[in-house]
């Protein structure tokens, strides 16, 4: 399967979520093309959208090739085998971390403009990116997500490279996954527009995003203590 673009493959995943409408969920996107995927699902769904920020740790000379992540509240996922195929140090791996770290705040201010989190405690979160290819940053944040007591929580992406799927399905309550391609070299193989998503396109879906839940009258939660 071929998608047109990110939206494309978030209303044909929204498809897949019908049965989580009116379970009192929430939409968590993993910036940046997450949450073009996470905003056609939020919408179809009548569900809030909301971001979660998590961060690549990429070899030294080669950042596209992660050997773990970073999500918030001091979350790092590790990838052990690739750490000592890379013969990574402790110290590399902690500056790696440091300047990820800086990153991920400053998106996360960006993005969020300082509201506090919503309170997920018993609630359905969709945890959302627009493909798995290792799937360090999404196992990353849902350890993050684990840590506030969804009530169950749900992965939701257009593909994914077979072994990360079957890896991460572990971690998650459910995993919703539409094409698992044998032969999976990168997500962007699957899109026919796959163009960068922008900082203004993910601040303006948000607030689109609260705009129509506002305007529906609902679809709130109160914030997090």
């Amino acid at each position: 399967m071929i998608f047109q673009d990110r939206r494309d493959a978030g209303r044909q995943l929204a498809r897949r979520l019908t049965h989580l409408r009116g379970q009192d969920a929430i939409v968590f996107a993993l910036p940046r093309g997450g949450i073009v995927v996470g905003y056609e699902i939020a919408r179809a769904l009548g569900t809030p959208l909301d971001v979660i920020v998590a961060r690549k740790l990429g070899a030294p000379g080669n950042p596209e090739f992660g050997f773990g992540a970073i999500a918030p509240g001091g979350v790092r996922f590790l990838d052990e085998r690739t750490i000592g195929w890379l013969e990574l140090s402790e110290e590399q791996i902690d500056r790696i971390a440091a300047e990820e770290a800086l990153e991920m705040e400053r998106r996360l201010r960006r993005y969020r403009g300082g509201r506090p989190l919503p309170d997920v405690r018993q609630r359905a979160v969709i945890l959302v990116d627009d493909g798995l290819a290792t799937g360090v940053t999404a196992r990353a944040a849902i350890r993050a997500i684990r840590r506030w007591e969804p009530g169950h929580l749900v992965l939701a992406v257009p593909v994914s490279a077979p072994d990360t799927a079957r890896a991460v399905s572990s971690e998650v309550d459910e995993l919703v996954c539409l094409e698992t391609p044998p032969g999976f070299m990168a997500v962007g193989q699957y899109y026919m527009d796959f163009e960068q998503t922008s900082d203004e396109e993910v601040i303006e879906l948000i607030e689109r995003a609260r705009r129509e839940a506002e305007g529906d009258g609902g679809g709130g939660s109160e914030p997090r203590g």
